[in-house]
């Protein structure tokens, strides 16, 4: 499961607070649904990893972390804060 990958790569960032949310059934009928979901997702997350990071240096490297994972999914959305 796609969940499941991105809670292992974000593991690396030793969040304090890490969910993972597929947030898919609630696009249904919308753009780039998928039966099944793993198409639309709500990352939670803290870490001492984004400590003095901006709000875009956050999202970037959650997004170099996930890596490969990205392009599988139609949205992503990030709340990321330091702990």
């Amino acid at each position: 499961m796609i969940a499941d990958k991105m809670t292992e790569r974000l593991a690396g960032l030793n969040p304090t607070l890490l969910e993972v949310i597929d947030e898919s059934e609630s696009h249904r009928g919308h753009s780039g649904f998928r039966e099944g979901g793993e198409s639309h997702f709500r990352i939670r997350m803290a870490s001492p990893a984004f400590s003095g990071l901006s709000r875009l240096q956050r999202h970037r490297l959650v997004h170099a972390t996930l890596g490969d994972i990205v392009p599988q999914i139609h949205a992503l959305a990030l709340e990321l804060t330091e702990s």
